[in-house]
């Protein structure tokens, strides 16, 4: 990728929508490619080789998370879809999918210029992570030790996988569906108040509020989010 201008894709129909990212996303440093249909987009991922897509699921031609199951069989290239507020089962279906991070319209222009950023930041080729920090927590995944402030923290093995699955996702969203069947099983996907169980768990021994967690995010009706320390 080009650090000085990384070279992004919008697929979205609404002209208006498409002329507020370009002018957005070229006044904070990248190139920008437009397509206004889903085969469009598919066709000009192909050939421009994009280091970030900015995907619409309300598309014309092609439903927007068709483009992505096609997109997903041959490219890894980071996408931010475009949501609308009421499309929460889209959502899902988008993350679930292999999106990287969702954004509902209407949505804060730096706000999508600092997600699409960090997804395409998670997204260069580097060695696999040891381990992860945030705030004062650091987590050894070879020795599955958990410290907060230095000090070891003890979990549960459940508790701890949970950690690490959102640890190793850091920065990004998973649904209630892919937490449960990771670590439950295909047969607890409905189960989502185990989730909220651990997740309670591991607020009180990580967070400094439990009740307004600052790194162990909720996304509501969605999943989970752990932002980690740049």
């Amino acid at each position: 990728m080009n650090p000085s201008r990384p070279r992004v894709l919008i697929i979205d129909d609404e002209v208006q929508i498409r002329r507020l990212l370009r002018v957005t996303l070229e006044a904070t440093g990248f190139e920008v490619h437009e397509a206004e249909t889903g085969g469009l987009g598919l066709s000009e991922a192909a050939s421009l080789h994009p280091e970030g897509i900015v995907l619409d699921l309300g598309l014309p031609d092609l439903d927007g998370k068709e483009v992505l199951r096609r997109l997903r069989e041959w490219s890894r290239v980071p996408v931010l879809v475009l949501t609308v507020r009421d499309g929460e089962e889209e959502t899902i279906a988008a993350l679930d999918l292999g999106a990287d991070d969702y954004l509902t319209k209407p949505f804060r222009s730096l706000e999508l210029v600092a997600r699409l950023r960090a997804v395409m930041r998670r997204a260069r080729p580097a060695e696999e992570a040891s381990g992860a920090r945030f705030g004062d927590v650091e987590i050894d995944f070879v020795t599955r030790i958990v410290r907060r402030g230095g000090k070891e923290v003890k979990f549960s093995a459940r508790e701890y996988d949970l950690l690490r699955h959102l640890a190793l996702n850091g920065g990004r969203v998973v649904t209630h569906r892919q937490l449960l069947r990771e670590l439950w099983g295909p047969n607890a996907e409905k189960n989502t108040h185990y989730l909220w169980v651990y997740m309670t768990h591991l607020r009180q021994k990580l967070e400094a509020d439990p009740h307004a967690p600052q790194f162990l995010k909720t996304e509501a009706g969605i999943g989970y989010r752990l932002e980690l320390a740049e």
